[in-house]
């Protein structure tokens, strides 16, 4: 059994805590929210963790994340390791390894898939740091990735900052296969052909080439609404997409699949329609993310 603080209980970091905990980890989390938190501030989290300490960061990309690293930086010690696992940008990982770095504190960056089914079904995992810092966090990576193969969940990606870049690249993929699922159903829909849509994307499940969870996952949402009448077709972007279309630019590489899927989210603000109903149905169902349903007359 090993311990570690997790910083932020939310969607994730609360069903991670969970999975840690059913592993034999001990886990001592701290959350904003007083309901779920196991202390009242990082600094009790950092009192209560044995040194040398492991913490995960688990909270928003951006202010949030930087934040919540400057403050930790002032409170552990040398030897010390702190986990970066939200979906924050690569380019920001080399700052904050560098400030830890001053303190003699180790540093990773983890991007995390799995939504909110990872308590159940596993998380994958794409790192970055040294191999060092990687296996002294390994009993939490094997805890938390899915049973099988570690390889198939768990990749170390490379030094700082590559492990958010294969996030990055993973959720500009995710873009474009849901775009395509969102289409396929919208044509279904409008044909005039097909009497049974979500029995013909329900079917789709086993034996094609097209199955995957993410159908799994809109078979789903269907099931409860088959239309998706109830949900506004509006899809917002976390900016994975975006950060992945500016590296293929930056790096020459045609991704007009993954701007396409991006693009159709823009439009999706300017109009409803049938296909971003389906993305929106999509994220509500592996992220939790927030939709927005239809007001009735």
């Amino acid at each position: 059994m090993a311990q570690l603080g997790l910083v932020g209980l939310g969607k994730m970091g609360f069903n991670m805590r969970a999975r840690l905990q059913e592993a034999g980890h001990e886990v001592v989390g701290y959350d904003r929210n007083a309901d779920v938190s196991d202390t009242e501030s990082l600094a009790d989290l950092v009192a209560a963790l044995k040194a040398p300490r492991v913490v995960w960061v688990m909270v928003p990309a951006g202010s949030a994340t930087r934040q919540t690293i400057t403050e930790l930086a002032e409170l552990l010690d040398e030897g010390d390791l702190l986990i970066e696992g939200g979906n924050s940008r690569y380019t920001e990982d080399a700052e904050h390894a560098e400030l830890l770095g001053r303190r003699g504190i180790g540093y990773l960056d983890v991007g995390v898939s799995g939504g909110v089914w990872g308590k159940d079904n596993g998380y994958g995992l794409m790192v970055g740091g040294s191999e060092a810092d990687v296996e002294r966090a390994m009993p939490f990576f094997d805890a938390l990735r899915p049973e099988g193969p570690r390889e198939e969940s768990f990749v170390h990606a490379g030094g700082v900052g590559a492990g958010h870049y294969a996030k990055m690249v993973h959720n500009g993929i995710e873009y474009g296969l849901m775009q395509a699922y969102a289409e396929g159903f919208e044509l279904l829909d409008a044909s005039g052909v097909v009497q049974n849509v979500p029995g013909v994307i329900k079917a789709w499940q086993r034996g094609t080439v097209v199955r995957s969870w993410l159908l799994e996952l809109l078979v789903k949402a269907l099931e409860s609404d088959p239309e998706l009448a109830e949900l506004e077709g509006y899809v917002e972007d976390s900016g994975e997409g975006r950060w992945t279309l500016e590296e293929a630019i930056n790096n020459a590489v045609p991704a007009p699949v993954i701007s396409a899927a991006l693009f159709a989210r823009f439009a999706s603000r300017q109009e409803d329609s049938a296909a971003m109903r389906a993305v929106a149905a999509l994220r509500e169902q592996f992220g939790g993310h927030a939709v927005k349903t239809k007001v009735a007359d």
